[in-house]
């Protein structure tokens, strides 16, 4: 439905254009998912920009449904937000919802307007030339976000519209008017994707234009729709064959095979790193210079953006512990997403790497801290970190099965909580034509023992069942501290005593962290077992591990012991037993 045409820039307008964005980038979702070929072979590229425009979207219509709420209880003008609010919005929002390297760019791109469009205060709205500052700053922004730019890539289509926006309102005079600086935005952008196979071998062997260049090109498209009311062609950046017919117009696109990670990081020689790790971080500036040097030495496709306390980190790395503990000394790490590449498909080898082929199993995990996460990873599973309090969202689960870029995928929730958000997201992907077993975990201990059965080259029937099967014959506890008195199953607990919950439920009650492990331990060892798998929390006391230990060696003699760090993971101690 067309727009009704909007000459300045105000909050209507961010609104307007977040919702057109959003949907432009799900019509070429799959479009630019299918042109990925640099540097990373993991074709999500369509999706990570969708999900991140969405958590914009979002963000900014919480505004208005806020502005509207408070007007009509008499505590706000009537009217709409100030543009100032509604573009801080669009970029906080796209910053926390950021995905993969394209989205953090997107994300950076969209501060750097933010920064123009809100440093007008209280002004209702902006004209032509805010917008071409905007434009100029989100360039820029996203190029100092960016450890190593290389040309070809999307910082080289957000550069290239916003000198063509500069163009166009000197040459024009009509600097009012958001509509043509939008329209020669575009178009610059448009002429820089078709070039962009020329600045990249990788590009140019594999017939395609930039994936994140030609999502930034939707997003720029939807811009000239919001103010002109017009949503112009794509013809001219149409990802098919037709190029290669020497079509007027098209650039080079899609063989239906290339799919791979946009990034603005340079080319790889030779295998690239096995992980990509992404997450949100509160820390202070000085913290995050010291963050960067760090994870540019662990690394590479490092983009780190964000400000004014919060930031959002994305790096490609061997050592995915390493990634998240140089987080972890910088400030508060959250919402931590490692995913594991898999054996001979992280990187592009220059142009000479084939495009990759979907694996035909994952497993997909929620994890509860980071230690965890490092270790489901290097066992080859796509993890998604589950914060206390912060249960991850079925689309986010969903998002997870498409990382994992497979034919079939294991699912495990690893929280009975997460039962029913975990059987929507199997759903969803089921409507993509993936094939998805969910195996109803309750523990990321039971979650241990099912990856430790896991063969991919089984029969995917027979593979679940063998996953399914560990995992039932595996009890689990753990030990937390009591945040209030309450009534249990074992008494009436007060607010810091220490609980043993056996199978999700209270068994002890106790004062000492050690003494009620080992009571809980001697407990379930009652009913025989083989292996004791503990996972340490950060705030587990020292020694706690040594003495379960020793404690199974002496009163358990067939019985070994396993021993992980989890990190921050709520649980002062996890415990298994198989």
């Amino acid at each position: 439905m067309a727009q009704v045409p909007q000459t300045f820039f105000d909050a209507l307008a961010v609104r307007t254009w977040c919702g057109l964005a959003l949907a432009a980038l799900g019509r070429a979702r799959e479009e630019i998912d299918a042109i990925n070929v640099y540097p990373v072979a993991d074709g999500d590229t369509g999706t990570n920009l969708y999900l991140t425009v969405e958590s914009a979207a979002t963000a900014v219509e919480a505004v208005f449904a806020g502005y509207e709420a408070g007007a009509g209880a008499g505590s706000a003008p009537a009217g709409k937000p100030a543009l100032a609010d509604a573009a801080r919005a669009m970029a906080h929002g796209a910053l926390i919802g950021a995905r993969g390297n394209s989205g953090t760019i997107l994300a950076q791109l969209l501060r750097g307007m933010a920064q123009v469009l809100a440093a007008e205060g209280e002004a209702s709205h902006t004209d032509g030339r805010g917008l071409r500052l905007a434009l100029r700053r989100a360039a820029d922004s996203a190029r100092q976000a960016v450890a190593h730019p290389v040309e070809g890539t999307v910082l080289s289509v957000a550069s290239a519209a916003a000198d063509a926006a500069e163009t166009a309102v000197g040459a024009q005079g009509t600097e009012g008017d958001c509509g043509i600086v939008a329209r020669a935005a575009y178009q610059g952008a448009c002429a820089a994707l078709a070039a962009t196979p020329g600045q990249l071998a990788v590009l140019e062997h594999a017939g395609v234009v930039d994936a994140g260049g030609r999502g930034l090109v939707a997003v720029l498209a939807a811009l000239v729709e919001t103010f002109t009311g017009e949503a112009p062609g794509f013809s001219a950046v149409a990802s098919g064959g037709p190029a290669r017919e020497g079509r007027e117009g098209t650039v080079p696109g899609d063989d239906g095979e290339g799919r791979a990670e946009d990034c603005g990081d340079g080319p790889q020689d030779g295998d690239g790193p096995a992980f990509e790790v992404i997450y949100l971080l509160e820390a202070e500036d000085a913290a995050v210079g010291r963050l960067r040097r760090r994870l540019d030495a662990l690394g590479d496709s490092l983009v780190v953006v964000g400000g004014d306390g919060l930031w959002n980190v994305h790096v490609h790395v061997d050592d995915a512990g390493a990634a998240v503990e140089a987080g972890v000394d910088a400030g508060r790490p959250y919402r931590i997403r490692i995913t594991h590449f898999g054996v001979g498909d992280a990187h592009t080898r220059g142009s000479e790497r084939p495009p990759r082929e979907r694996v035909q199993r994952a497993v997909v995990a929620v994890v509860p801290g980071e230690g965890l996460a490092g270790l489901y990873a290097e066992a080859g599973a796509t993890t998604v970190l589950a914060r206390p309090g912060e249960p991850p969202a079925s689309g986010e689960l969903v998002q997870a099965v498409r990382r994992a870029h497979a034919r079939e995928v294991v699912l495990l929730p690893n929280d009975a909580d997460l039962r029913h958000t975990a059987a929507a997201a199997a759903e969803q992907a089921r409507t993509e034509g993936i094939r998805v077993a969910l195996i109803p975990t309750r523990s990321a201990v039971q979650g241990i023992a099912a990856l430790a059965v896991h063969e991919p080259d089984r029969r995917f029937d027979e593979d679940v069942v063998s996953m399914t099967s560990a995992a039932g014959a595996t009890r689990h506890a753990e030990i937390v501290v009591a945040e209030r008195q309450s009534w249990t199953m074992a008494g009436i607990c007060q607010a810091g005593d220490v609980l043993g919950l056996v199978d999700g439920d209270v068994a002890v009650i106790g004062s000492d962290v050690t003494a009620t492990a080992e009571t809980v331990l001697n407990r379930m060892l009652s009913a025989g077992g083989e292996l004791v798998t503990l996972v340490l929390g950060d705030e587990a006391p020292e020694g706690v591990a040594e003495h379960l230990e020793a404690r199974v060696r002496e009163a358990y003699l067939a019985v070994d012991t396993v021993v992980f760090r989890g990190g921050r993971q709520g649980a002062l101690l996890l415990i298994g037993v198989e």
